[in-house]
């Protein structure tokens, strides 16, 4: 796996594919002026901008701790490229996110892994771990057994499909209620029905080998990654890197504990 890189490349669409309806975002296929195709979750969703700050922060903090996550760009984004749509609601959607939106390499003949059924064999429980801990670390509440966000694709030099992690914008919940984030610093992760929980990971292991490299340092270089534009006027903060700055309070104060909410045992 390469490096990963400081900052998001910023492309720009050039033509609007497809939507995809599979989830409540309605997120979309974009061809953009690098010649690359990209799932890009626009900024005028429900979910709104907070959603695509948990894809970056998490996304991000993935990669640099060594889980495949497909690359993310920042795509400008004008409504003309989709002017024949026919979905009156999904230009609604697209004319309230004009200017900058997330994209997501757009992975060709990637399957939704599903527990239990063999697309990965086996599944790597070293692995496993590492990623029951990144989200239990983020507190992602959407990695579980009806919903994994897992995709299974080969990487250069493997025929056999790979673990890829995808959307990480139901992290991160702390950031929805930031008067009480230091009461979840230490907050317990449910992952009961979590998509990779199974007997015998070895939680302490996967600890061990992250919780130190999750520094200060590396969650500023996370958060820089973060526009301007997602993080101004939220109540509370003069300016984004006070956001930015509250990010990585929390988040390295959670590192620190984490013999708090680790998970102890497995279903």
């Amino acid at each position: 796996m390469e490096a990963p890189s400081d900052g998001l490349r910023t492309v720009t669409a050039v033509r609007y594919v497809t939507p995809l309806r599979g989830g409540g975002s309605v997120p979309g296929v974009v061809e953009a002026d690098d010649l690359g195709t990209y799932v890009v979750k626009f900024t005028g969703s429900a979910q709104g901008r907070k959603a695509l700050v948990a894809e970056v922060v998490v996304g991000e903090l993935a990669r640099h701790l060594g889980l495949r996550v497909p690359e993310l760009v920042l795509v400008n984004f004008d409504p003309a490229v989709a002017a024949e749509e026919p979905h009156e609601e999904v230009q609604d959607l697209l004319h309230a996110s004009t200017g900058l939106n997330l994209g997501m390499d757009y992975l060709p003949g990637a399957a939704d892994f599903t527990p239990g059924v063999p697309d990965v064999d086996p599944v790597d429980p070293v692995e496993s771990a590492r990623i029951l801990w990144l989200d239990a670390f983020t507190a992602n509440v959407d990695r579980t057994v009806h919903s994994s966000n897992l995709m299974t694709w080969p990487t250069s030099g493997h025929q056999e499909p790979r673990l890829w992690l995808i959307d990480h914008g139901a992290s991160l919940v702390f950031h929805h209620r930031w008067e009480s984030a230091a009461d979840a610093v230490g907050k317990a992760y449910d992952f009961r029905s979590h998509a990779l929980g199974s007997p015998g990971l070895d939680m302490a292991a996967a600890d061990a080998e992250l919780a130190h490299q999750v520094t200060p340092e590396l969650l500023r270089r996370v958060v820089a990654a973060v526009p301007d534009a997602w993080l101004a006027d939220e109540p509370g903060f003069g300016t984004p890197d006070d956001v930015r700055d509250a990010y990585v309070t929390h988040l390295a104060s959670r590192a620190r504990v984490s013999a708090r909410w680790l998970p102890k045992g497995m279903p």
